[in-house]
């Protein structure tokens, strides 16, 4: 408990009262031992951050078993349920040690499991693994199985989620400014959200395969001249290569 409460910034004491208040689940016991996790960690610095937002503890700790038991949260904040329909798809996944260790065959490393935790990936709860997409899971089980590193791929993850937030922002910022000038309109809101659904993802889906397009085929014009720069195209302008004239005053 002492070792939670430091890296999670409070005082054991404020850690047992949060504790009697089941804002965090009962650790694991082993006879008169009890372990937390990362798991408790991130529970912790989610409080934090509410109560940073003006959540009384009162009702963090409704959000909480609203999210634990299924329940619709937009009841809780007062929203129309259709505002807070998730956007995303995504199957969570419970994995056993052994199960994870057969996904990622002797990539399952300290330093790995750590980033994994890092970006979200991955939580633990009690003695499982919960990885938070299927679909996530399985594209970095086979690109394993293809021979890149699983550092590799929780790097290229970081770099993609933070151009992935990017995008969000800017069709967030859409809604916001020309969509809907104000949220008293909440039926607006709400169709204004599930319009535009179908759209950012055409539109990314769009980008992405048009930007593959062009990387692969100058990749794989490098290839072809030997690494070197790839070549003008015929009755490409050459003017680039050569000295300016000179002025004439």
């Amino acid at each position: 408990m002492a070792d939670l409460a430091r890296e999670a910034g409070i005082t054991v004491r404020t850690l047992r009262f949060y504790r009697e208040r089941k804002l965090i689940p009962p650790p694991r016991r082993e006879g008169r031992i009890a372990w937390y996790n990362e798991h408790h960690l991130a529970r912790l610095r989610t409080v934090a951050a509410l109560l940073e937002r003006g959540h009384t503890l009162g009702g963090i700790a409704e959000l909480l078993t609203a999210f634990e038991t299924g329940r619709d949260v937009g009841e809780l904040l007062g929203l129309p349920s259709p505002l807070l329909t998730p956007w995303s798809e995504e199957t969570p996944v419970r994995l056993t040690p052994e199960e994870l260790a057969d996904h990622f065959s002797g990539e399952v490393t300290p330093e790995n499991l750590t980033a994994s935790l890092a970006l979200g990936y991955l939580a633990v709860d009690g003695d499982e693994f919960v990885h938070i997409s299927r679909r996530l899971l399985d594209v970095s089980t086979s690109l394993i199985a293809q021979g890149v590193p699983l550092a590799a791929v929780l790097e290229a993850g970081g770099r993609v989620r933070a151009h992935a937030d990017a995008l969000a922002d800017i069709f967030t910022t859409l809604i916001r400014t020309h969509l809907v000038p104000t949220l008293k309109d909440l039926p607006r809101a709400t169709e204004s959200v599930e319009n535009l659904r179908p759209l950012a993802k055409g539109v990314v889906d769009a980008e992405l395969s048009m930007a593959m397009d062009r990387r692969i085929r100058t990749e794989l014009e490098t290839l072809l001249t030997g690494g070197a720069p790839a070549a003008h195209s015929p009755g490409a302008p050459e003017a680039a290569h050569e000295q300016p004239a000179p002025r004439e005053d």
